[in-house]
């Protein structure tokens, strides 16, 4: 009869680290705060006189502070500890969704989602975190269930800010600061420190990101983030006109694409990462998953059916579900663990600023060039994305 190893769980699978639940539900219910604000933030501006293009500009506000103040607020984790900055960041949240709600001009609106944009240090942070937490083989496993706390906050918050809409057009944003202070009394009281090195004095002059010895720059991973996000950005900016275009697709039937994409997305993340990290490497896994990412893209262009549309769709979907985690793992494990929060930051970053031009890239391509030529780019971009991936 075969004995189970301590500390592991029947298959073979360790417990999660301790901590590693309350940064979870953390980011998942931030993430619910966002979901319940987004879709209805455009109407709600509607009511001061917003333009489609102010309400662009209000979108992009958010987004445009985060991108500036994600590795800003990633260095003073390194510095002063995690908790600190997650609590901190959890409170600007609720700040920023209090001021959105009460706001009773467009200037006050945009205040409100700049204060949240500059508190959203949340996912970043937690990265670190669990980076903290993890043995190095555990690592992409636990970025991967992280990765899952998206699709419940993006699938639980648009649902609770219908509901909250019903009560009156104010009512989303009170809801969604409400979320965001309880959060932070709980991440006060429940969340632990896990960087335990934060009162080492800092380097005089920190290194730079791609310093050797490690094996592949975390320069060239920042870049392979950035690029591959904005293939994969311009495709979800796209698919719902490709799909009209080819496939006569309506809203609702967009609809459930996407909500397919979501399921298996989260499916894949929580439970293909580990084994397929345990078999392969981090750097492999990132690897292969590109390169599926490639495939997926290459086949979606061709797609004039259901038939080659799912297909296409699930190589993608498992490629970028592969992707994510194992690159957020990469990233962690070269920097150095002083310097872990500041990457990981300025990975957001990155993805900020590729879900800016991957749109507009996107877009412009889609008009201009084809309808099936941002998927040949974005494979392309995959592909070259892949043969940049260093051991």
């Amino acid at each position: 009869m075969r004995r189970r190893l301590p500390g592991r769980r029947r298959g073979g699978r360790p417990p999660l680290p301790a901590g590693f639940a309350t940064i979870w539900t953390t980011v998942a219910l931030d993430l619910v705060g966002f979901g319940i604000i987004l879709p209805v933030l455009p109407l709600y501006a509607e009511r001061f006189g917003a333009s489609p293009t102010t309400v662009g500009l209000l979108l992009a506000s958010f987004s445009i502070a985060q991108l500036l103040f994600a590795p800003v607020w990633g260095s003073v984790s390194d510095r002063i500890g995690r908790k600190p900055v997650l609590v901190l960041s959890l409170v600007g949240t609720a700040v920023g969704s209090l001021v959105t709600g009460l706001a009773g001009s467009l200037p006050l609106l945009f205040l409100g989602r700049v204060i949240d944009g500059m508190s959203g240090a949340s996912v970043s942070v937690a990265q670190a975190s669990v980076a903290d937490l993890a043995p190095p083989q555990e690592r992409a496993r636990l970025f991967g269930l992280l990765g899952a706390a998206f699709g419940v906050g993006f699938v639980a918050g648009p649902a609770l800010g219908a509901l909250a809409a019903l009560g009156g057009p104010r009512l989303p944003f009170l809801v969604a600061a409400g979320v965001a202070g309880v959060n932070a009394v709980a991440a006060l009281r429940r969340l632990p420190e896990t960087h335990v090195d934060r009162r080492a004095p800092a380097d005089p002059a920190p290194p730079p990101l791609d310093r050797p010895p490690a094996p592949a720059g975390l320069t060239r991973l920042l870049l392979i983030a950035f690029a591959s996000l904005v293939a994969f950005s311009a495709f979800e900016a796209t698919f719902a006109l490709f799909g009209e275009r080819r496939l006569s697709f309506g809203p609702a039937s967009t609809g459930v694409v996407f909500t397919a994409v979501g399921l298996v997305l989260v499916a894949v993340q929580t439970t293909l990462v580990r084994p397929t990290v345990a078999r392969l490497g981090e750097s492999a896994t990132l690897r292969a998953a590109l390169v599926v990412n490639a495939v997926g893209l290459a086949l979606l262009a061709a797609v004039h059916s259901w038939f080659l549309l799912v297909p296409a769709l699930l190589a993608l979907v498992v490629g970028q579900g592969l992707a994510q985690p194992s690159l957020t793992s990469v990233v962690s494990g070269r920097a150095r663990a002083g310097q872990r929060g500041r990457a990981l930051g300025i990975q957001q970053s990155a993805g900020g600023l590729a879900r800016v031009v991957g749109p507009i890239a996107g877009g412009l391509a889609f008009e201009h060039v084809g309808t099936g030529f941002p998927f040949l780019a974005g494979a392309l971009v995959m592909g070259l994305c892949a043969v940049a991936v260093h051991q």
